[in-house]
């Protein structure tokens, strides 16, 4: 454990080995990842590598955890004590936590301690209470026979998780997972790696037995793809992008593993003229500018009635200069940081400067530089107006504080048919205050997930998911830790001979 200090000098031990059995191990092979802050693009520590070997001794270690020791057995109620517990120490622990996703993601402090930590420990304490309530179903067939059902825990779960959200969604998997009495398999990003390992140390000091919980900091294509197709793995859930989770696909098709997909999106946005356009305006804001624009549900294709065409326009575009303040991320009034990787801010420039070349009206662009030093992976936030359907601005997703407001719509039907004009199907918000209009556009628009009169209002209660090319299954609700188990159904002859 090596010793950091951050920047508001509050000090703590970061766990930067492989985390396998209850203990911080290094990689087998001595590799590492650096770990760079993405505000000043210094490097904070190096990171073990997780190779073949590592992921294969974690992968039987927690294999012997499910199958050899009382884990998969255990009594429910022990499984949602300690699932509380360990949200109770994420909520004591929880000032190191959004210091260590500061420094590592990039994120404003306040949103990793006000937003992102506690919906960590919500989903926690949501999944605690799922613990003892994975009750099957019986079935009256007669007086000769019975029948009933059984939820059973899956095996080893291997979660993969992106760099945007690193502790949430790491915990959307990982709650779920072991509340239904899984052992689970954790490969972070490699650029976002350093608060599961503390949340690793977490698991550790609530209690988790050996094996129940490993971490292994590597990259995708050597440790993530041992990962997904390991014999002994029987589930996958991943967040990432639409063509790794493709890659993903093919990987687990050897053993036909079970699969939860969460992948790219391009949320429309759509605002009718009966809306209240101020609050669809600071409901749009929020919805593409938050996080430095890396959501995958951001909505950030606007599709505006052409009769508030102008007003939304003018309004979003004020809003946006009033209140984007992008820069340190460690001062209270910031509320976008940089974006998490170098790669990540390039693609960004790119697409802005072809939409720009494309015809697209450039309406606003923040400043590209906010510090003295210049440094640091920021990407200023940036509004297209008149944008062209056809346009790779309104058909790819661009992950990052870019809004693309289409070209003004007439009729209804048209919003709905532009709004699904899209390979993706993540999530969708409309803004009307047209009850019945709401419903009815919320069941034509072909998304997992439809916000009205909001954008990115999600609840561990709800399920979240995607449809087309945006993913497969869902997580969070009940519907998220029923993807953690198989129903088995058990056949009773009560009399029945031949």
């Amino acid at each position: 454990m090596t010793s950091l200090t951050a920047p508001n000098d509050h000090s703590w031990s970061q766990p930067s080995g492989l985390f396998i059995r209850n203990r911080f191990v290094n990689s087998r092979s001595g590799k590492t990842l650096e770990s760079i802050d993405p505000a000043t693009e210094r490097a904070i520590i190096d990171v073990q590598a997780a190779q073949r070997s590592d992921v294969d001794n974690a992968v039987e270690f927690a294999h012997d955890a499910f199958e050899n020791t009382s884990w998969r057995e255990v009594d429910p109620i022990v499984r949602r004590d300690l699932l509380l517990r360990l949200a109770s120490l994420v909520e004591d622990h929880a000032h190191t936590l959004a210091t260590i996703e500061t420094w590592d993601n990039g994120k404003p402090f306040s949103t990793a301690l006000y937003e992102d930590i506690p919906d960590v420990i919500a989903t926690l304490r949501y999944y605690a209470g799922w613990a003892d309530k994975l009750n099957g179903s019986s079935f009256n067939l007669g007086p000769a026979k019975m029948a009933y059902t059984i939820r059973e825990p899956v095996g080893v779960c291997a979660l993969i998780t992106p760099f945007n959200y690193p502790l949430c969604s790491a915990v959307w998997k990982l709650a779920p997972a072991l509340a239904a009495g899984n052992t689970v398999v954790v490969k972070p990003s490699e650029h976002t790696s350093l608060s599961t390992l503390y949340l690793a140390h977490l698991t550790r000091l609530a209690g988790f037995p050996a094996g129940v919980v490993s971490v292994l900091p590597g990259l995708g294509e050597i440790a993530g793809a041992a990962l997904v197709s390991h014999p002994l793995v029987a589930k996958i859930a991943f967040t990432g992008s639409t063509d790794t989770a493709q890659s993903v696909m093919r990987l687990a098709s050897g053993s036909l593993k079970r699969l939860t997909l969460e992948t790219g999106g391009k949320s429309p946005l759509v605002v009718f003229e009966d809306a209240d356009v101020d609050q669809a305006v600071r409901w749009a804001h929020a919805g593409v500018m938050a996080n430095a624009g890396q959501i995958c549900t951001s909505t950030a294709k606007m599709l505006v009635h052409e009769r508030v065409y102008e007003e939304f326009v003018d309004k979003f575009v004020q809003h946006t200069r009033n209140n984007s303040v992008m820069g340190n991320p460690w001062h209270a009034k910031t509320t976008q940081g940089p974006q998490t990787t170098r790669a990540q801010r390039e693609r960004i420039l790119s697409m802005i400067g072809s939409g720009q070349s494309s015809g697209a009206k450039l309406a606003y662009q923040g400043p590209r530089h906010i510090s003295e030093s210049r440094s640091g992976f920021f990407t200023p936030p940036t509004i297209f107006t008149d944008v062209p359907d056809t346009s790779p601005l309104a058909q790819e997703e661009i992950f990052g504080p870019v809004a693309v407001i289409c070209t003004p719509f007439s009729t209804d039907d048209e919003a709905i048919y532009r709004a699904n004009n899209t390979r993706y199907g993540l999530g969708a918000s409309v803004f009307t205050e047209d009850i019945a209009r709401a419903h009815q556009v919320a069941r034509r628009i072909k998304a997992g997930m439809v916000w009205v009169n909001s954008s990115q209002d999600c609840d561990p209660r709800v399920p979240f998911g995607g449809v087309k090319m945006s993913g497969v299954g869902s997580e969070l609700g009940e519907e998220g830790i029923k993807a953690y188990t198989i129903e088995k159904a058990v056949h009773v002859n009560l009399g029945m001979r031949l």
